[in-house]
This record gives C-alpha cells, structure tokens and sequence, in this order.
C-alpha cells in the first residue's frame, strides 16, 4: 500500500535555481511559452499542478525580441479604464520603444493560469532592458531557447 502511490510536491520542499534567457533574435511568442513552462515547473520531475514548483527566470535584452509577419505593424495593446470611452490603444511599435519588459511580462502571464497560484508564479520572472541585471548573486545558469 505504499509503493503505489505519486509523490506530490509540498510547496516548502521545492529547490528552486535561477535561469537567465537572451531574448536577442528570439520570437516573442516561442520565447514567452518555454518561460512560462519553466515559471509553472514543468520541466521537473516533482511538477505538481496544484504546488508552484517553477523556478526564477531572467530575461535580459527584452527590447531585440522579434515578431513574425506584419506584427510590428499590426499588433495593438489594448485596455480600459472602466469608463464611457475609455480604450487605451497603443501599437506594438510604440511599447517595445517605451516599456519592452512590459510586452514580454504580458505575453508570459497570458500563458499562465489566471488564478492566485498564476500570480505567484509570475513574480518569479524578471524581465530587463538591456543586458545588465541585478542578480548576479543568485549565481543564474544560461539557458538556451530555440527560436
């Protein structure tokens, strides 16, 4: 009776690394489902849907990511105030100038589940302008994302 059963992961027992990812070159959408696979856990063997068992992951250079076809042109974030009138677009274009960490950060949360466990979640991921980044003390691996 006690061979036979799956091992649950309990949220204090999760080692968690860190992982820094070079957004240069990549495509945002490709980019955005491997961090958040690695945010959720899914790459350990202990991944437990209902337990955060993700790690951190830092994303430097988040100003270069790319976009496939007429994107750049196309693509508008929207959002709304709550009032009468109150949709706010802004092409895609204008983000990635003004807040490119913002355009990765949206695109990753849209991949996590939307509930209080995805929330937490998404605290764990960094995102940077640039290639220089804060956390160099938690002695972060290079990770390698195709595409």
């Amino acid at each position: 009776m006690n061979a036979k059963y799956t091992k649950m992961a309990k949220g204090n027992e999760v080692e968690r690394q860190w992982f820094v990812v070079d957004a240069t070159g990549k495509t945002l959408g490709r980019l955005a489902s491997e961090v958040a696979s690695i945010l959720r856990g899914k790459h350990k063997p202990i991944y437990t849907p209902h337990v955060d068992t993700g790690d951190f992951v830092v994303v430097i250079n988040a100003e270069n990511i790319h976009l496939s076809g007429k994107k750049l042109d196309q693509k508008i974030y929207r959002k709304h105030s709550g009032y009468v009138g109150g949709m706010k677009e802004t092409p895609y274009r204008k983000m990635i100038a003004e807040k490119p960490e913002f355009v990765i950060e949206k695109a990753v949360k849209g991949m996590l589940p939307h509930n209080v466990l995805g929330r937490k979640m998404a605290k764990k991921l960094k995102v940077y302008k640039g290639a220089e980044h804060p956390h160099g003390a938690q002695n972060p691996k290079t990770l390698e994302i195709k595409g």
